[in-house]
């Protein structure tokens, strides 16, 4: 079997999500309805926090993934859809949490729950998205499905402790950070793709699962990497956010080793202050991307989307692979 063709530059302007949809797109419309019910209650205060989440819901680029995988060998089970719900529940879960440990103020333009509401508002509804969306999974009636999902469950919540648990933020290396995002979001488009797989190819559920973790490393550089190049205007956040929450991303992470004192004495004094100043995130932001920070991370990225790519070439020439494909050409040259 030969592998799948590789993405290439020319090819990036033909890639787009709806593209990437088309051949799953029936179903795919039938997810937002099945998680709107598999998130209902009587209850006024969940009522109105899910509607705000409904508002900021993303691409669905997960369920695509699920879907994808469970029609590599042609049309997958039905239930793949219930499957694809709850994964995007998951996701969601995730980024409730993430912006109340973040104390963040905007998610893809519109305010963060934690905001809009209050933190522990937002950590309660975050857990209840992770228990409503286990139940979903329960009632598929397989478990090795339950058990990649909670095996998940627990792995974004180590991913987050490990950064969290750094001491010293500039000491993170390039194999910690590796581990980190490969925890936070590599283990669910992981996730995504390998449950996918038990409801139509689960003779290839290695290489779905190697293939979402894959992917997911370089879809968290790529944010890495868009942190650095746009403003709020476009990617729904301001510009150098993981600097203002003094998080270090690979950008950073590659140039550290080779600065100056004195630009690395401009790198720890903004790490040192809360919050620091809007002239000194864009002062170390112009030292990173002229020390080729940006560049290094491209390099990087571009290694993971190729590794993503290569373990497509064992999967049978389908329509559902061709898409996967075309899933990291998108993940690469998104601006969002």
């Amino acid at each position: 079997m030969t592998g799948a063709a590789a993405p290439t530059r020319e090819s990036v302007g033909a890639v787009t999500l709806a593209g990437i949809q088309a051949s799953v797109r029936a179903r795919l419309d039938r997810v937002l309805p099945e998680l709107q019910k598999i998130v209902a209650h009587d209850l006024p205060l969940i009522q109105q926090v899910s509607h705000h989440l409904m508002q900021q819901r993303g691409k669905l680029f997960r369920p695509t993934l699920t879907l994808l995988a469970s029609d590599v060998e042609g049309q997958g089970a039905d239930s793949a859809v219930t499957l694809s719900a709850a994964i995007e529940l998951m996701h969601l879960a995730t980024l409730v949490h993430d912006d109340s440990v973040d104390h963040s103020v905007m998610r893809r333009g519109l305010p963060t729950l934690n905001t809009v509401f209050s933190h522990e508002v937002s950590v309660i509804m975050g857990d209840y998205l992770y228990s409503r969306a286990l139940g979903a999974l329960v009632r598929l009636e397989n478990l090795t499905v339950v058990r990649i999902m909670t095996d998940v469950t627990a792995e974004l919540a180590v991913g987050e402790m490990r950064q969290l648990g750094s001491l010293d933020a500039l000491a993170f290396t390039e194999e910690a950070y590796v581990k980190t995002v490969s925890s936070k979001t590599g283990s669910l488009l992981s996730a995504a793709c390998e449950t996918g797989s038990l409801f139509g190819a689960s003779r290839h559920q290695a290489a779905l699962a190697r293939y979402g973790d894959l992917l997911g490393i370089a879809f968290q550089i790529k944010d890495d990497l868009l942190d650095y190049i746009d403003d709020t205007s476009v990617t729904g956040k301001p510009s150098g956010l993981d600097l203002r929450e003094h998080k270090v991303t690979l950008p950073l992470i590659g140039v550290l080793p080779r600065m100056s004192a004195a630009a690395r004495a401009r790198v720890e004094a903004l790490f040192a202050e809360k919050p620091p100043s809007d002239a000194l995130v864009a002062e170390v932001m112009g030292i990173v991307t002229d020390l080729g920070g940006l560049e290094h991370a491209r390099q990087r990225g571009a290694h993971f989307a190729e590794r993503a790519n290569d373990t497509l070439g064992t999967l049978p020439d389908t329509p559902a692979r061709a898409a996967l494909a075309d899933a990291i050409v998108y993940v690469m040259s998104r601006r969002s």
